[in-house]
């Protein structure tokens, strides 16, 4: 492959930086920065940065709990708020020690059971959520349905190819109008806020996207990708959407009301609730 083609539009790509001895280069008819794509294709072929052992998991348990009782549990709160349809799944893609479930259990103990999540390289037992819709596989060979969901601190670890494998699998488990929203570190935050994303070796981001590349992998298969203002480490994906979207986060205020229900528990009452819609119009 050539170094300084674009793997997603094979436009001529520029140097961007070096992260650990290894280039990033970045695609501005994209807007996508990646790594050289070299070492993107030697991750194809199952070379993995990093081994998702015991190691990787004990330096990874203490931000994934964190996230998972704060942010996390913002953005899933968000999602189901902007979902036009009537949900009764909840899916969290790549959920990890599935820390997710265990908040959303805490927060929503009579709901718990809309929600799920699924890994693929899960931790040891010992380090992971004991909730009985943690699911220990790949996506693509899920059965379940789900009108929502969340894929929080994924994408950045996936090369283009992996992403068109993630879009595949996501499209077999929607229904017409499920929404996801993906929280990762758009190339307007690496560029403005935080540089220090791009990790190859440490944390194994590889890839850095935006609306504009996601639009590549994903509207072929039947999602439309929304931005979200203010934003620049989330954007949204709709399957099977052909309605002009306006502006999402207004779609706070005329969610289905079974949604918004779906974040209120009788013994926790509306935090979720509040969390989401608040969290919508912060930025």
């Amino acid at each position: 492959m050539n170094s300084k083609l674009c793997p997603l539009c094979q436009s001529r790509a520029a140097q961007f930086s070096v992260v650990q001895e290894v280039m990033y280069l970045e695609c501005r008819k994209c807007d996508f920065i990646f790594a050289d794509p070299d070492l993107l294709e030697k991750v194809d072929a199952g070379a993995p940065l990093r081994q998702y052992d015991e190691a990787y998991w004990l330096a990874e348990l203490a931000s994934a709990r964190e996230r998972s009782y704060g942010s996390s549990l913002a953005r899933l709160a968000e999602a189901v708020l902007y979902c036009r349809v009537p949900i009764n799944k909840v899916i969290d893609i790549g959920t990890g020690p599935g820390y997710l479930l265990d908040a959303i259990a805490a927060h929503l103990p009579s709901k718990a059971w809309h929600f799920y999540g699924v890994e693929k390289f899960p931790p040891e037992p010992g380090f992971r959520s004991e909730s009985p819709n943690y699911r220990c596989a790949d996506l693509a060979d899920l059965s379940e349905k789900f009108e929502c969901g969340v894929c929080i601190e994924v994408l950045e670890h996936l090369t283009p190819r992996m992403a068109e494998g993630l879009a595949d699998a996501m499209r077999n488990v929607a229904v017409e109008g499920s929404l996801f929203l993906f929280n990762t570190g758009l190339t307007q935050y690496v560029r403005k806020e935080d540089p220090g994303y791009l990790d190859p070796y440490g944390r194994g981001h590889i890839t850095c996207w935006s609306v504009t590349a996601a639009r590549r992998i994903f509207e072929p298969r039947g999602f439309r990708v929304h931005p979200l203002r203010g934003k620049a480490w989330a954007f949204v994906l709709e399957f099977g959407s052909t309605v002009t979207p306006g502006i999402l986060e207004d779609r706070i205020w005329t969610a289905p009301v079974c949604n918004q229900q779906l974040l209120q528990d009788a013994s926790m009452g509306t935090l979720l609730y509040i969390l989401g819609r608040e969290s919508a119009r912060a930025y």
